[in-house]
This record gives structure tokens, sequence and C-alpha cells, in this order.
């Protein structure tokens, strides 16, 4: 299969180590693509909700794929969010092309592009953490619920149903909460000079020029890989939503996920333990 090239991709809000993560739809995105920059956006690992119990074999080859790209040197920013936030105390750290960082800024083009998870605006994540992680693990059932009841919907020739898209249709505040989040990030973005504001959080995939007083700039949310299996992709001076479509793929010579040659596979994991002992001593 030929790989499509692919300037920059951000993905966010993956939340591996969930029952609602769809790793395996993710896997087959990567795989399908030779990026020159990833930037992971925040809450790819759910530290909130981690479990020894459940950690399934396409979660863990996630995380292989994107050492892969750090092996064959590619730069891989990982930027923190809400779900990992425990990373937050090792920022600034680098390993080979591999940054864990809270915040980026590039120039792409000769404009400069803001990335950040987006959490700091969220009000219930700086005053009541207890309320957003209950909150987490009911969104977290939902999407499990859900994805019951799209099986049975299937099964009878029915077409699938979000039910978290309803319930934030049907309040006000969801829809009223989604547009305060992105004007705050953008009035930030116009008033720090940059062009283009890049997020994730809200589950929420967006691109649209938003317009103020003091200037304007093109706002951009990733979405997740929960629902609505969105990556942003930057290419030609040109960013776009990619929206991940199983009919695309569906024609593809299945292949066994994450698999890399013994020399790549050792290297792998040779990374990954380095970068595990450097926490280890960081907690020390």
């Amino acid at each position: 299969m030929e790989k499509r090239k692919v300037e920059i991709v951000v993905i966010s809000d993956v939340h591996l180590g969930t029952y609602g993560c769809r790793a395996k739809e993710l896997l087959k995105y990567l795989k399908s693509i030779q990026p020159q920059t990833i930037i992971l956006n925040g809450d790819i690992i759910d530290i909130w909700q981690f479990s020894k119990r459940y950690w399934p074999e396409t979660h863990m080859k996630v995380l292989r794929k994107l050492m892969k790209f750090v092996v064959e040197g590619v730069p891989v920013y990982y930027l923190t969010g809400n779900h990992d936030e425990l990373l937050r105390k090792f920022a600034d750290m680098q390993l080979g092309s591999f940054y864990l960082q809270n915040k980026l800024v590039l120039e792409l083009d000769g404009k400069k592009a803001w990335f950040f998870h987006g959490d700091i605006f969220d009000i219930t994540m700086q005053h009541s953490k207890w309320l957003a992680k209950l909150g987490a693990i009911g969104y977290d059932s939902l999407i499990l619920l859900n994805s019951m009841v799209n099986w049975c919907l299937e099964l009878i020739g029915r077409e699938k149903m979000s039910f978290s898209k309803k319930i934030k249709a049907k309040f006000k505040d969801a829809v009223k909460f989604i547009n305060s989040f992105e004007q705050t990030a953008a009035d930030l973005a116009i008033n720090s000079g940059y062009h283009y504001v890049v997020c994730g959080h809200i589950h929420q995939p967006e691109k649209r020029m938003i317009n103020t007083d003091d200037g304007e700039v093109l706002y951009l949310n990733s979405g997740d890989w929960i629902e609505n299996l969105t990556a942003l992709e930057y290419n030609d001076q040109a960013w776009s939503i990619f929206k991940y479509d199983a009919k695309q793929f569906a024609k593809e010579e299945e292949v066994e996920y994450g698999q890399l040659s013994d020399g790549e596979d050792l290297q792998s994991k040779l990374d990954v333990q380095t970068l595990l002992q450097k926490i280890k001593l960081e907690i020390a």
C-alpha cells in the first residue's frame, strides 16, 4: 500500500486504555500515512482511567507505531492534556526525535501556529477536577453503552446513532461551552500574533476563520478518536480535517498491526525502556 505524504498530522483525544478508544482504526490511519511531523495534542493515554485489567494489544500497537516514527527520525511532539496531566512534570523532555511538552509554537510557511490541548479553558477542570473525572467515567460508560446499541442497530439494518452528540445538541449549555471555548482560544491567539490556533479537548473537529475587532485567526480542532475519528493534516500551506472512513480501508490488504522488522522492533523496545527509565529517575 502506497502511503500518503503528510507534512504535519495532529491527533488528540485518543484515550488509550479506555473502552471507547478506537485504536484499531487509528492504527490503520497511522499505517496509511508518511508524516514529516506528528503532533499528539493531549489525552493520548488516559491516565485518569488507566487500569491494568484493560489494556488491549491494539492499544500497545498504537504506541509501538508511534515509537517506530521516532526511531525513523520523524519529530513526534507529545503535548500534555488533562487526562495525561501527570506527564506535565516531565515537560520539556527530549529523547531522540520525541518531545514531551505542554504547548508548541511552529512557523509554517511564514505563519505562526500555536498548539495546545485546551483544558486550561475548562472551568470544571480548574475548580472541580473531581467532577471532571466523574464526567469522564460517565462519558466512557456512555460510549460503551452506545457501542452495544449500535451493534444491535447494525444487526437489524438500522443506521448508527451517537448518544453524546444527541445530548450535546439538546443542551444549550453544551453548545454554549463549545462556542465559548473556540472564541477564547481565538482571542488569545490573535492577541499573541498567531495565525493558527490548534486545540483538542472538546472532541469537536473544526476548521474555521474567527474574526474579532483585533484581527483574525484560523481556529482548528483535531476532534477525537472515540466518536469522530478525525485528525488534522497540513499540506501545501493548507489545513484539512481527515475523517476516518471504514470503506476507504476496506479493500486494503490486512496486515499485522504494528509489526516491525526485527531490527526496528528491538530499537523501538529499547527506546521505550529508555524513556520509562528516565521517567522513573525523575520520580525518584
